[in-house]
């Protein structure tokens, strides 16, 4: 399973990146905001400083337009900003319409804000390289976010699309372990939920004594 990072801190970007594991980059404009990143230039010049981190990694640039030509337009001007650009688009009749485009472009696109199969199915047989269903939002609704995982899965299995399930709004470790039993292809979340992983009581106790036991030998 592919390990991407949900955000626009390039400390984090960095800090996932020297821990050997970092897959990509997902991101969008709340994400920006919050680090103070605001105006359209502003914006597409730290697309390109993430791009310049995750060097081998694929990014999503998030386009703000709602309508077909809006879409097509910033996504052909995001994905000229690097080559690991992936242009996200929105679930919607014309942000299906989007898909296909750029999918005949050869341009690589994540299609994001998926809560169903048949949304997912839609995106699909669009072309989109990425779906992004929303685990986490799911959740707080009281909906199986990990049974829509599944769902795809099976649906993508069936009919042999090359399409890659990005679990999206990934919260805690137990979502991406589960994420990865189901088979979803990547996982994207904050760097808490990806260092979360790392921690465990008895590895902690264990490498404690194995340290006091070296200093009892060695004093």
């Amino acid at each position: 399973m592919k390990f991407f990072i949900d955000t626009a801190n390039l400390d984090q970007i960095k800090e996932a990146q020297d821990l050997g594991i970092l897959d990509g980059v997902t991101t969008n404009p709340s994400l920006m905001a919050k680090e103070g990143i605001t105006g359209h230039e502003n914006i597409k010049q730290h697309y390109v400083d993430i791009c310049n981190i995750t060097v081998n990694g694929d990014v999503s640039a998030e386009v703000i337009a709602t309508d077909f030509e809006g879409m097509v337009s910033e996504g052909e001007a995001l994905a000229q900003l690097h080559p690991n650009i992936v242009v996200k688009i929105p679930m919607t009749k014309d942000g299906v319409k989007a898909l296909k485009y750029f999918s005949d472009k050869g341009i690589k696109t994540n299609c994001t804000l998926i809560f169903s199969a048949g949304q997912a199915l839609l995106a699909a047989k669009a072309g989109a390289s990425y779906v992004s269903p929303f685990v986490g939002r799911l959740d707080d609704i009281s909906t199986d976010g990990l049974g829509l995982i599944a769902q795809i899965r099976l649906i993508y299995d069936n009919y042999l699309y090359d399409t890659e399930i990005l679990a999206a709004s990934v919260r805690h470790p137990m979502h991406i372990i589960e994420c990865a039993e189901i088979g979803a292809d990547v996982m994207t979340g904050p760097l808490s939920a990806i260092t979360a992983l790392l921690k465990h009581p008895l590895t902690d106790i264990g490498l404690e004594k194995f340290l006091a036991d070296y200093a009892k030998g060695n004093s």
